[in-house]
């Protein structure tokens, strides 16, 4: 007789716990119709139980196995597992990585076992294939630059010895990145191994793809991302758990990839925030990633042209093994780049989208037949509409935000819970007639581009413009072949893209990202200026790249300008370390949200009382103060943040984790509390 530990499949706070069963392996071959019966249960196994007080059949998972039953509970009284099944169970090292995530991001133990089991549905119909329209041109491994060699080469010395290693490959845009990840790749399969390529949007996977596809078969490759239907998801993972598919395309999911055997874990822009869950269980996919490589004596390659700061102060200190590649593979120049300041054109009768020097240089790239990419991170045709006379500004009544006007849909639309309203005519708060628009986004970009280009092809790709399936790829489809002009965009345009004929890159608005609420927002200014730069001059002349702004004095527009990330680095890491933020620090986000707005605050202030009181020496407790975003979907929010210093995680995660029970067990409190640990956003 051997007992388990499971994790049943049943989402509350109630039943967030671990349960014991007896597990005889006579008693379930009895009980259950067909299928093998393990002589012992493992970490992982899929079981059915008896659960709750009417004894219902219950999908569980074995999280522990036990040799007798716990202390105090005699085995006469523990209720015994009724059948298995081995064909949808886990690996051992799947389920040690869901208890590891349980402890380290403070989520249900079955949030996160169902990371592992997303791809096992029970779809057994034929489905298309998500990729079958990629055309397959296979090629031959490029021949590599002296940086590109040294890179493969200490990557491949660790994967030949089977040791797990972190490397932090830092190379500018255009430096070869790619064909490093599918050499370093091909030794992994050569190897009989597995590897997982992640890249950070969904709408980089088809161009990543049909690379891998080139050089390795249509066979060889699998893709998991969440834009796959059910039944697509499920024949894929199939594919990868039966060991047809041995390399694993896919954005952050991809991750759980169920690998037998894993040799290579690649995150493409590694800097990227989209790496970070925002939902339930909020995992980090670089975190995972070297989890499950250290459980698999794998290597894991984390690939950027701007490194995240905490990244690289790991490289800094040894933790990461840094990787340089600093010219272009082509050794193309970087795009020269110039910065305009829009406070001067307006000064001079300028009040266009496009300042004169931006006009001049896409007129010059269209006469040289040359394209053009155009950037700015705000979508929709004016940024939000507001009063002169009273300063109000007309918000999403659900989610307490500005709306922006969308020009073709003739309304505003909030970008959260995509509640519309029409255009008011006068205020409503002061009754003014004085309402205006203000700000711009991508459509009205768009308009004005095409008034001053009219012979000129052009695209745009936001949100609202790819809603429909297959529409992003048709674009990139057809820019990639010459027959589109000019392209608009938001970030989209700013990852990955990798096209030669591109001249010139506009950047629209460049200070927008830094008038963001949060620490990073310098970071994330120099990523996306540098990463839209970066897009330009990609074949073998020398590209430009113009960058609009307010504010273009900023230490951070002017290090991008100057394609100086390591000045950069400098100075961030400096004020990192002077206010204590990460990577000095661990942010812990716990926010309290209810339809009424005094409970919510009730409750942040008390458990914000409850951690002053509990914390450590030396532990940080901000708050309660409203989110940014202090209505959402009904709910006020209120936040508190803890900030621990970097040697005190364990024990600030045991606060909350604390915390979370308390405020389980307690009545009257808030509906709903979140935590994040490190959050990519304080709205």
């Amino acid at each position: 007789m051997q007992f388990v530990n499971v994790i049943v499949e049943n989402n509350t706070n109630a039943t967030d716990e671990l349960y014991t069963y007896s597990y005889d392996p006579m008693v379930v071959a009895g009980e259950q119709e067909g299928g093998a019966v393990p002589e012992e249960a493992f970490p992982g196994l899929r079981v059915f139980v008896p659960f709750g007080r009417y004894n219902r059949r219950t999908e569980a998972f074995v999280a522990q196995t036990l040799g007798e039953p716990p202390e105090g509970i005699p085995a006469g009284r523990i209720k015994g597992v009724i059948s298995a099944d081995l064909e949808r169970s886990l690996s051992s090292e799947a389920m040690e990585t869901a208890l590891w995530m349980h402890r380290r991001y403070l989520c249900r133990y079955i949030e996160a076992v169902r990371c592992f089991t997303s791809g096992e549905g029970e779809h057994k119909r034929k489905t298309k294939d998500p990729f079958a329209d990629i055309e397959i041109q296979r090629d031959a491994d490029k021949p590599l630059t002296e940086p590109q060699t040294r890179a493969l080469a200490e990557i491949t010395h660790e994967l030949e010895a089977g040791r797990s290693r972190v490397f932090l490959l830092h190379g500018v845009t255009g430096s070869g990145k790619t064909e490093v990840y599918l050499q370093a790749a091909g030794k992994a399969l050569s190897q009989g191994r597995g590897a997982i390529i992640l890249v950070p949007e969904i709408s980089l996977t088809p161009q990543t793809v049909s690379r891998f596809m080139n050089r390795f078969g249509r066979e060889a490759v699998a893709v998991l991302h969440s834009r796959l239907t059910p039944a697509q998801r499920d024949a894929e993972y199939a594919r990868v758990k039966r060991g047809e598919a041995k390399l694993v395309i896919g954005a952050r999911s991809a991750v759980f990839a169920p690998f037998g055997d894993i040799g290579l874990i690649v995150l493409d822009e590694e800097h990227e925030s989209s790496y970070k869950s925002d939902k339930s269980p909020k995992y980090d996919a670089i975190e995972l990633a070297i989890m499950r490589a250290q459980k698999h004596s794998a290597v894991v390659v984390l690939g950027s042209a701007t490194p995240s700061v905490a990244d690289y102060y790991r490289s800094e200190q040894g933790i990461f093994r840094r990787i340089e590649l600093r010219d272009r593979y082509n050794l193309t120049p970087l795009p020269e780049v110039e910065l305009v300041d829009m406070t001067a054109e307006i000064r001079a009768g300028n009040r266009s989208v496009f300042s004169r020097r931006l006009a001049s240089a896409i007129e010059d790239c269209l006469e040289k037949k040359k394209q053009v990419i155009l950037f700015l991170n705000r979508r929709g045709y004016y940024s939000f509409v507001s009063c002169r006379e009273c300063g109000h500004t007309v918000r999403c009544p659900e989610c307490g935000i500005a709306m922006p006007y969308h020009k073709d849909e003739g309304c505003c639309v909030c970008h959260y819970c995509g509640r519309k309203q029409r255009l008011p005519k006068t205020c409503p708060e002061c009754g003014s007639s004085l309402i205006g628009m203000y700000g711009v986004g991508t459509q009205q970009v768009e308009e004005k581009a095409r008034e001053l280009f009219p012979k000129a092809s052009i695209e745009r790709i936001d949100l609202d413009s790819v809603k429909k399936k297959g529409s992003l790829e048709s674009i990139l489809k057809r820019f990639g072949k010459g027959k589109t002009d000019i392209l608009i965009g938001t970030q989209l345009v700013a990852k990955g893209l990798d096209f030669d004929n591109v001249g010139l890159v506009g950047v629209i608005s460049a200070d927008s990202s830094l008038n963001i609420p949060d620490f990073r927002s310098s970071e994330r200014c120099f990523q996306l200026l540098t990463q839209a730069a970066g897009r330009s001059g990609r074949g073998d002349e020398r590209g430009l790249v113009v960058i609009q702004g307010y504010d273009i004095s900023h230490p951070s527009v002017r290090a991008a300008a100057r394609h100086d990330y390591e000045g950069f680095y400098e100075s961030e890491i400096a004020v990192r370390r002077m206010v204590s933020y990460p990577p000095f620090s661990y942010i812990f986000q716990l926010v309290f949200s209810d339809e009424d707005e005094a409970r919510a605050f009730a409750s942040a202030q008390r458990y914000a009382a409850w951690l002053r009181e509990n914390a450590a020496e030396g532990t940080g407790v901000l708050g309660p103060a409203a989110s940014s975003r202090q209505k959402l979907a009904g709910q006020y929010r209120f936040q508190i943040l803890v900030k621990a210093p970097a040697d005190r995680r364990r024990e600030t995660s045991e606060l909350v984790a604390r915390l979370k029970k308390e405020y389980s067990a307690a009545e009257g409190e808030a509906a709903l509390l979140t935590t994040d640990i490190n959050p990519f956003s304080f709205a």
